[in-house]
């Protein structure tokens, strides 16, 4: 990926360019100290001189307000805000003429913006304070004031903080009075610009020591440049947060958003003192020491599929490209393209006013339909079907292009999602709440309603990242999340109200990847490339999850690593200086997923002979627990030596009905109550008093016994030995009450069990026996 630079023969400016700003993907602003407002029009490529600016003034920031309010749509701005070196700010009209000026700052006031919701404008000035001002131009507040001149200023994503610099130093101060201000040493000269992205919420910083450098909302360091030749001027953030540009003398550069370098360019353009990128995110503009203009866009991007190679070749081109036989087809767009994604066999395309959909079996008839917006910013692609964020709304679409739902919750900016805050499978959608970072929405991929009782996912902490596993059925779905602590958490999509819903599986993980054919995870794990053969392990049998793990050093992943994809066997990582390594991961435990899913139990008790390995064992052993296939069980229990548990799955088999061992299985699993329910349900009142004296839960058994008038007698029996065996007296005020009337005698107790199994028994028998009677009908 790289930009490719344009700029005219002739600077249309006489002075230096001071800034630049986009009313839409086609039209920029830019001022300059020749007092000339120039409107450029890249359709039509004219230019025209839309105001001439007082002798006095020299403009300094030119910023429009946001077109996205809250989530919501809102037409083209109607005036942009224009700070100037004799200490006004300038709002400015569309057309050119100024609607207002006001007295801001004692000397220059050197940065002007406005908030993500358009409601509010921040002012830095030389003076060193920062003022925030109404959409009409009223001041509303004097945010800070320091000995020192604040030279950028910039919101955070919610709007209730802002960042500015002091010298070297840069400062996070939230707008409620009381808050506590986070302050940091960034740079080792005057920082210069800085920039907050709304999507990824990270910092940018460039300053006079040449540095540029990322950091988180905490002021975490995550990525530190080389020195260059010059200070860094400008720095600003593409829309979807995924890239970012930085200008110095004659150097353009286009970063990664975790910090290193797709292209560098060298213009003839002085100094870049203004950097901007269009609202789609293909073009930027950079505001030049010369006199020139400098216009840039995205070109060569690539995204990689199995044996395909996709490349943005122009901007209204794409090449295909089969490694297999080398075969090329090149795809022609009618418009600009914005976003593209490439997987399960399909590539999406969107332009600014249509998608486009082809099949990797047919490049030469995609399925094309219309865009609401035209605007889109996040591509999500699923086995069958795809998600766009375009604008402020979501839709999901199948591959036929038929539009499947819109999944809405009121608060949810749309606008602002990212890859890692969003995730999509066959059923499913999981998106991150925007303003409490702790929750997290589930909806029903196919209604777009709020899956089960319509109550979010709530963690304890913040949530990074998200990620929904790709296969199996709707009911079996899982969500991984990693916390703010690198915690990784699994959690069942549609059976939240139980007791285990999350479950932490891994800690200090960086990144993580689901397979896309079977339900394996993948992440780098404090600093070991660790392989989850099976993570839906822990709701069957915890104790089997770290058997279920392959771990080794990932070393040559480098820190921190970025997980791109998991197909197949083979995992592809982003190295920190953007290199891609690619790890293989044994094929074995897909294909006992493959046989397990499809009832292939013999195919994959041989593959585990076959390979031999533990991991293996461990991973049909929980394989088998879930889907109730107890002879694969037994044997696989039996080969990691779990004698206990075979002895278990054993006497789960001896029982004589279908609801008892159901039930059974469900205590296997660490699933109390649902036995319990089960045992209810069937009318086995003894097995579920039962399950409570072997766990010790004695009030519970009391309470059943109590309840359906049956067996307090054998309750109290074995409360009365448990306490013989301990040695001590009886001081639970209940036992106490019952023992007083309820006659314990063993023999009693020991006929009315056996004549209970009898019962059951006989009941068992009589169900097969008219189900097989119905199957010969």
């Amino acid at each position: 990926m790289r930009l490719k630079t344009s700029l005219l023969k002739e600077p249309k400016h006489r002075e230096l360019v001071s800034c630049v700003g986009w009313t839409s993907a086609d039209e920029l602003y830019s001022c300059s100290d020749d007092h000339q407002i120039l409107r450029w029009n890249l359709q039509s490529n004219d230019t025209s001189v839309l105001v001439h600016l007082q002798e006095h003034i020299y403009p300094l920031d030119l910023h429009w307000p946001p077109r996205s309010l809250s989530g919501r749509k809102q037409a083209a701005a109607d005036s942009f805000a224009l700070t100037s070196t004799d200490g006004k700010l300038h709002l400015v009209s569309r057309s050119g003429r100024v609607e207002k000026s006001v007295e801001a700052h004692r000397g220059a006031v050197l940065a002007g913006r406005w908030n993500h919701d358009g409601t509010a404008l921040i002012t830095a000035g030389e003076d060193g304070q920062l003022k925030i001002w109404s959409k009409s131009g009223m001041l509303r507040s004097t945010l800070a004031q320091q000995g020192t001149p604040v030279y950028s200023v910039a919101w955070a994503p919610d709007s209730g903080r802002v960042l500015y610099t002091s010298g070297r130093q840069l400062v996070i101060k939230p707008l409620q009075p009381s808050a506590k201000v986070l302050q940091w040493r960034a740079h080792d000269g005057v920082i210069l610009k800085v920039d907050w992205s709304a999507v990824n919420d990270l910092i940018l910083s460039g300053g006079e020591d040449c540095k540029y450098k990322v950091w988180d909302s905490y002021g975490r360091m995550l990525f530190s440049s080389s020195a260059h030749d010059y200070p860094i001027t400008s720095v600003a953030w593409a829309p979807d947060g995924e890239l970012f540009a930085m200008g110095s003398f004659h150097t353009l550069r286009l970063c990664d958003k975790t910090g290193w370098s797709y292209s560098l360019e060298k213009p003839s353009t002085g100094s870049l003192f203004s950097l901007a990128w269009s609202a789609d995110g293909t073009q930027l503009a950079g505001a030049c020491g010369n006199g020139q203009v400098l216009f840039a866009h995205v070109v060569e991007q690539r995204w990689e599929w199995r044996n395909f190679e996709i490349t943005l070749t122009k901007r209204r081109t794409m090449q295909v490209r089969n490694v297999l036989n080398d075969a090329v087809d090149v795809l022609e767009f009618r418009d600009r393209v914005i976003k593209a994604s490439l997987a399960h066999g399909h590539l999406v395309v969107t332009t600014s006013l249509q998608c486009y959909v082809y099949s990797a079996k047919n490049w030469n008839t995609p399925l094309i339909f219309d865009l609401k917006e035209g605007t889109v910013s996040l591509i999500v692609q699923a086995e069958r079907h795809f998600l766009l964020v375009d604008g402020a709304e979501l839709f999901v679409y199948s591959y036929e292009g038929r539009l499947v739902s819109s999944p809405k919750s009121p608060g949810l900016r749309m606008d602002i999602l990212s890859s890692q805050s969003i995730s999509l499978s066959n059923d499913s959608i999981a998106i991150r709440d925007t303003s409490d970072e702790r929750v997290v929405f589930l909806f029903e991929a196919q209604t777009g309603k709020a899956i089960g009782d319509g109550k979010p996912l709530t963690h304890k902490i913040e949530v990074v990242f998200v990620a929904l596993d790709q296969c199996g059925s709707s009911s079996d779905r899982r969500i991984a999340l990693i916390d703010k602590n690198r915690d990784l958490y699994l959690t069942s999509v549609r059976k939240l109200g139980r007791a285990h819903s999350m479950h932490k599986i891994g800690s200090m993980v960086d990144t993580m990847a689901w397979n896309d054919s079977a339900n394996i995870l993948c992440g780098i794990q404090d600093s070991r490339f660790t392989v989850w053969y099976y993570p839906s392990v822990v709701f069957v049998d915890k104790d089997l999850l770290p058997k279920t793990i392959f771990s080794r050093d990932s070393s040559e992943f480098s820190r921190p690593p970025q997980m791109v994809s998991y197909e197949g066997s083979q995992v592809t990582v982003r190295r920190v200086d953007g290199s891609l390594v690619r790890s293989a991961v044994s094929p074995y435990p897909s294909l006992l997923h493959e046989y397990t899913s499809s009832g292939r139990w013999e195919d994959a008790l041989r593959i585990c002979r076959f390979a031999k390995d533990q991991t293996l064992w461990s991973c049909l052993a929980g394989l088998a627990m879930a889907n109730r296939e107890l002879s694969t069980a037994e044997v696989a229990y039996a080969a990691i030596g779990e004698i206990d548990k075979v002895q278990y799955i054993n006497f789960i088999r001896d029982l004589p009905s279908r609801d008892s061992c159901v039930a059974h299985m469900l205590l296997f699993s660490g699933h109390v109550q649902e036995a319990e329910a089960t045992l209810l349900q069937a009318n086995l009142i003894y097995h579920a008093i039962q399950i409570h004296i072997t766990l010790y839960n004695w009030d519970r058994a009391l309470e059943l016994a109590v309840k359906h008038k049956t067996h307090v007698d054998t309750v109290l029996a074995h409360r009365q030995k448990f306490l013989q065996d301990f040695g001590k007296q009886e001081t639970n005020k209940r036992f106490l009450q019952y023992s007083e009337g309820v006659e314990v005698d063993w023999e009693k107790i020991q006929a009315k069990i056996e004549m209970e199994f009898a019962m059951e028994r006989e009941k068992a028998a009589s169900s097969s026996v008219r189900s097989s009677v119905s199957v010969r009908r």
